[in-house]
């Protein structure tokens, strides 16, 4: 599973702090922490600045790929922002996140066509969040749908089903795993991903929660997830389901893990 990790997002009041005094070495310990921990992607977010996102978010980007050898998810709704870091990112980013809002979609469609990236696709309709499976599904298949017209690979697509907490309606946890179940099947080249802690919201013993949720999506067809991989916990979990739903061949990434010491929790 692709890992994309969560925490460079300035709605934590510590990674707040940072960006704003620029502290670069408090940063690149985060990243460095989470690439270690198997990250295939660090995640930025400095949503929360508004007038000052871009440049924040340049600031981010120099900062993390000064210190880790990965791609980054560049999380944003704000084109300019996007636009602005894409131009200084080295490789080949990951965007997060256009969906069938028309405003969204008609201001990042252009970002995301200019340059080769993979793109974050939100199965959100122009309307509502989606409710059930089949709102998800919907929404997912039009999006695809448009981004392939586009030109946009569908390897280079992955589709959200939006996790919403279950401490709302319990119900929410099985309606996620449907869409994820339906679009592993219906669109084989394209990847599903979540924002795995959304589930959790509300409720106590998150981390529990979280890694079996994981377990189940996975075997629901998962194929990227955005997460803490410093969670011990969580990566042993997902290890072991990697190898029991036969994703991971010969049980290399298990065996390293154990052979690292992460499976001992």
């Amino acid at each position: 599973m692709l890992i994309i990790a969560e925490k460079i997002n300035s709605s934590r009041k510590a990674i707040a702090e940072a960006v704003k005094e620029k502290n670069t070495q408090f940063i690149i310990d985060i990243a460095q922490r989470q690439a270690e921990a198997g990250a295939d992607y660090i995640d930025l977010n400095v949503g929360t600045f508004l007038e000052q996102e871009a440049q924040y978010l340049c600031w981010l980007v120099e900062t993390v790929q000064q210190a880790v050898d990965l791609p980054l998810c560049l999380d944003s709704p704000d084109p300019k922002a996007l636009g602005a870091a894409m131009k200084i990112h080295r490789g080949e980013p990951m965007i997060n996140s256009i969906s069938l809002e028309k405003d969204r979609y008609e201001a990042l469609l252009p970002i995301i066509t200019d340059r080769p990236c993979h793109v974050i696709a939100l199965c959100m309709s122009q309307t509502a969040m989606p409710k059930t499976t089949e709102d998800r599904v919907r929404a997912g298949e039009e999006i695809i749908g448009r981004l392939q017209k586009e030109g946009i690979p569908p390897d280079k697509i992955l589709v959200d089903p939006l996790i919403q907490p279950v401490s709302v309606d319990t119900q929410m946890g099985l309606e996620a795993l449907g869409a994820i179940k339906a679009f592993a099947e219906t669109f084989p080249e394209v990847s599903t991903v979540c924002g795995l802690s959304n589930i959790s919201f509300g409720l106590p013993c998150r981390s529990l929660l979280n890694r079996n949720f994981l377990v189940l999506a996975a075997s629901s067809g998962l194929s990227a997830a955005i997460l803490d991989p410093t969670d011990q916990k969580l990566m042993a979990a997902l290890r072991a389901a990697e190898v029991l739903i036969n994703k991971d061949e010969y049980c290399e990434r298990f065996i390293d893990a154990y052979q690292q010491g992460v499976l001992d929790v």
